[in-house]
C-alpha cells in the first residue's frame, strides 16, 4: 500500500516540478535540468504541513539568491485546481512553505480501519531474502542482560523488516564448538567428582554457576555413579552433550516467554563435523589468503584494511572461532540470503572489518552483511545498580527479567534507545502503573479507547462498522474532525508508515517505542479536550471512527515490539 503522506508528498513534488518547468520555459530560471529534491515535513509546525529546499539546491546554477528562485517557483505554483494547498511562503533562505487545508489528512483513518493489522506495510523490501542473527549466546549457561537486549532487538527488527516486505530468517547460532566447550565439559566433570566424593578442580577460564553443579545432581540422581569408571574423555563428552541439550532446551524455553521464536538453530559443531571449516580454510589458501607462522595458520587480513592478520588454526592444529565463524558466513550467504544482519555486543567491534574481509577474500560481497553493535544494558533499582537478582541472588538473567517486570515491559525498555547506546534499566519504573511508565502509558491508550467502545455499547450507541461505509461517508465524517487536538491526533497517525520506513530504513526499532508513545500522548491530548460520545450523533460517529484507527496503529506498533495490546488496565 501507498500510503497517504507519501502520496501527497509526490503530488507536491509533481506540483513543483510544474513551477519550474514553467519558470524555465518563461526565462525566469536560468537552469537546464532540474535536480533531485525533496518533500519534507519541517521541524517545526509553524513552518506548515511540507516544505523543499529545491531553491538552494538550484542557486549556484541559477546565479541566484535562493530566496528568491523560492519566490519565482512558488509564483508559478498552480493552486486553482487543487483542493490541497492552502497557502505557500517562502521562508528563510529560501524554503518554501506549503500549507495544506486542514483536513488533507483525514483520509488516513479511512485507510488505518480499511488495512487493520496490514495498515503500514509496504513493499520496498520485494521479496528479498534477508537474515537476522541474535542473541546467539553460548550455550554454557542462562542468558545474560545483553542477550535479552540483543533478543528484543533482533525480533523487533525482523517483524520491521517484514514490514517493509523483505523475507526475513531469523537465526540463532548455537557457540556449542570450540574452547569455551572444552572448559564447560571439565567444569561439569570436576563438579560431578566433587559430588561423588572425588578431588575435582574446575580449569582456568571453566564455569562455577550454579547451573553446573544442578546438571551434575540431576545427572547422578539419573545415572548413579557410573561415570566414575569412564575414561575422562568419554565422559566429559557425554556430560557435554547432556548439559548443552539441557541449556539449549532452557533457552528455547526462556526466550519463548520473552515472546521470540527463531525459524532456524544452527550449530557451529556441526561446521566442523561437516568439513565446512576445513572447507573455507582450503579454499582461502589455495586463493593465496593465508601463510604460516609460528606454527600456525594465518589469514592476511591486513590485505583488507585491518592492522594485523588473524590466525585461523592454532599451532596446536585447532580451528579458531575465526575460522568457524568465517565458514559460518559462507553458509549464510550458500543458502542465498541476499542481506545478512548480525546483532553483536560491544566487545565483537573489532571483529566486523576482518569478517568483511574474508567474505571479501572468498568472493562475496561484504556489503552485504551489516552488523549492529549493541551497547550495554545497566539495571537499576531503588537508584542503585542492580546485578542481583531478587528471587535468586545470582545475576540478572533474562529469565529473571521476565519474572521481575514482565514481557511486555522488558521488551519496550529493551527498546527504548538506539542498540549503539549504553541503556539505563529501571526496574522500578517498568512495573509503575503510572504515566511514567511509558509501556503503561501507550497500553493504557489502547485500553482507553476499549473503555470508550463499551461505554458506547451500553449507552446504546450504534458502534461504526467500517465495511458498511461509502468512501463519501467517511470523508463526511471525517471533515468534522476539525480542532486542533483532532488534526494532530490525525497527522500522527499518518506518520505511521512513514516510521516503519525509517526504522527500516536505519535498522532502528528504538523509532517504533518513540513513535507509539507520541502517538499514546497525542490521543490522550485528543481525550481529555473532546469528548467522544457527544450528543451530536455525526460527531461522535467520526470521534469513534477517529479512536478505531488510534487503537488500531497502536496495536500495529506494539505487534511490531512484540507486546500486547490489552483491552483493560
Amino acid at each position: 500500500m501507498k500510503d497517504l503522506k507519501t502520496q501527497v508528498q509526490q503530488k507536491l513534488m509533481d506540483i513543483v516540478m510544474s513551477a519550474l518547468n514553467k519558470a524555465i520555459d518563461d526565462g525566469a530560471l536560468p537552469i537546464k535540468d532540474i535536480p533531485d529534491f525533496h518533500i519534507e515535513v519541517p521541524q517545526d509546525k509553524g513552518h506548515g504541513d511540507f516544505a523543499t529546499n529545491i531553491a538552494m539546491i538550484l542557486a549556484r546554477e541559477a546565479k541566484m539568491p535562493p530566496r528568491k528562485i523560492g519566490e519565482v517557483i512558488a509564483e508559478r505554483v498552480d493552486t486553482t485546481h487543487s483542493n490541497l494547498i492552502e497557502k505557500i511562503e517562502v521562508a528563510g533562505p529560501g524554503f518554501i512553505n506549503f500549507y495544506l487545508v486542514p483536513t488533507w489528512v483525514n483520509a488516513v483513518i479511512s485507510d488505518i480501519l480499511k488495512y487493520g493489522s496490514d495498515f503500514g506495510r509496504c513493499n520496498t523490501g520485494e521479496g528479498k531474502k534477508v537474515q537476522v542473527e541474535f542473541v546467539s549466546a553460548n550455550p554454557t549457561g542462562p542468558m545474560h542482560m545483553g542477550n535479552a537486549r540483543g533478543a528484543a532487538l533482533g525480533d523487533a527488527l525482523a517483524s520491521i523488516l517484514e514490514m517493509v516486505g523483505f523475507d526475513v530468517t531469523k537465526e540463532f547460532y548455537i557457540n556449542d564448538a570450540g574452547n569455551q566447550i572444552e572448559n564447560f565439559g571439565l567444569s561439569l566433570e570436576a563438579r560431578y567428582l566433587e559430588l561423588m566424593g572425588k578431588q575435582g578442580e574446575i580449569p582456568e577460564g571453566g564455569y562455577h554457576g550454579e547451573d553446573i553443579i544442578e546438571h551434575m545432581k540431576d545427572l547422578i540422581e539419573q545415572e548413579g555413579d557410573r561415570f566414575l569408571y569412564m575414561d575422562s574423555p568419554t565422559r566429559r563428552a557425554y556430560f557435554i552433550n547432556y548439559a548443552l541439550e539441557k541449556n539449549i532446551e532452557r533457552m528455547k524455553k526462556d526466550l519463548e516467554n520473552f515472546g521470540v521464536h527463531f525459524d532456524v538453530w544452527f550449530s557451529e559443531q556441526s561446521l566442523h563435523s561437516s568439513g565446512k571449516v576445513n572447507e573455507v580454510i582450503k579454499i582461502l589458501t589455495d586463493r593465496g589468503y593465508t601463510y604460516e607462522k609460528d606454527g600456525a595458520l594465518w589469514f592476511k587480513a591486513s590485505q583488507f584494511g585491518e592492522t594485523k592478520d588473524e590466525v585461523l588454526i592454532r599451532a596446536n592444529g585447532l580451528p579458531t572461532y575465526f575460522a568457524s565463524d568465517i565458514a559460518y558466513h559462507k553458509n549464510k550467504f550458500d543458502r542465498g540470503f541476499d542481506w545478512v544482519i548480525n546483532i553483536w555486543g560491544a566487545d565483537h567491534h573489532g571483529h566486523i572489518a576482518r569478517m568483511k574481509g574474508a567474505l571479501e577474500a572468498l568472493g562475496y560481497d561484504p556489503d552485504k552483511l551489516t552488523v549492529i553493535i549493541m551497547q550495554l544494558v545497566r539495571l537499576y533499582r531503588n537508584g542503585e545498580i542492580a546485578r542481583m537478582s531478587k528471587r535468586t541472588g545470582r545475576a540478572v538473567t533474562l529469565a529473571d527479567i521476565v519474572e521481575e517486570v514482565g514481557k511486555d515491559a522488558a521488551r519496550f525498555f529493551f527498546n527504548l534507545r538506539s542498540a549503539d547506546t549504553h541503556l539505563d534499566f529501571d526496574l522500578d519504573l517498568a512495573i509503575k502503573q503510572s504515566d511514567d511508565n511509558p509501556v503503561y502509558y501507550v497500553q493504557y491508550a489502547h485500553a482507553r479507547i476499549s473503555s470508550i467502545l463499551r461505554q458506547a455499547k451500553e449507552q446504546g450507541v450504534d458502534i461504526p462498522n467500517v465495511n458498511n461505509l461509502t468512501q463519501n461517508d467517511m470523508n463526511k465524517y471525517a471533515d468534522l474532525l476539525i480542532e486542533e487536538s483532532e488534526i494532530e491526533l490525525i497527522k500522527k497517525l499518518a506518520d505511521f508508515p512513514g516510521e516503519i520506513k525509517l526504522a527500516a530504513d536505519n535498522l532502528a526499532p528504538y523509532r517504533i517505542t518513540v513513535y507509539s508513545q507520541e502517538l499514546a500522548s497525542a490521543f490522550h491530548s485528543f481525550y481529555n479536550k473532546c469528548r467522544v460520545l457527544t450528543d451530536a450523533q455525526d460527531l461522535t460517529t467520526a470521534r469513534l471512527l477517529l479512536v478505531m484507527a488510534v487503537q488500531q496503529v497502536i496495536k500495529n506498533a506494539l505487534a511490531i515490539l512484540g507486546i500486547s495490546a490489552p483491552d483493560r488496565m
